[in-house]
């Protein structure tokens, strides 16, 4: 099972990335590259949202069949692996959501870069015109 955690993770990360770098001032020069490379990019990306919604299901699945460890009927080990994996639940699920908020934000951004750039180049043609 960990495997897709860390698929996701990387996912989510790469999203990072390029938000960072079409976001980052000073790189007008490779700012038509890396938006023609996130554009190609943003389809394959969209798969990410069906396998967060599994791994959702998944943890709400486990958080369902978890055997409960309330007062004193469990052990010091029992208590501590029950309450290891709530940490895990959570912290799968605050990767789960950055995936997604990243994804967004990477669609959003991109389509407003897409959108300057097209209204720049009308700006440029009216000037040219007149």
């Amino acid at each position: 099972m960990a495997l897709e955690w860390v698929v996701l993770g990387y996912a989510a990360a790469a999203e990072a990335i390029m938000v960072i770098l079409l976001t980052m001032p000073g790189l007008d020069a490779l700012r038509k590259g890396l938006v023609a490379v996130t554009r190609n990019l943003l389809k394959p990306f969209l798969s990410i949202i069906p396998f967060c919604l599994f791994l959702l299901m998944d943890i709400y699945w486990k958080y369902e069949t978890r055997p409960s460890c309330d007062g004193d009927s469990c052990t010091p080990s029992e208590h501590l692996r029950h309450q290891k994996s709530i940490m895990k639940s959570q912290r799968n699920a605050l990767l789960i959501a950055s995936a997604l908020v990243f994804y967004w934000i990477l669609y959003s951004v991109t389509n407003l870069v897409v959108r300057i750039e097209q209204l720049n180049q009308r700006v440029e043609r009216l000037k040219n015109k007149n």
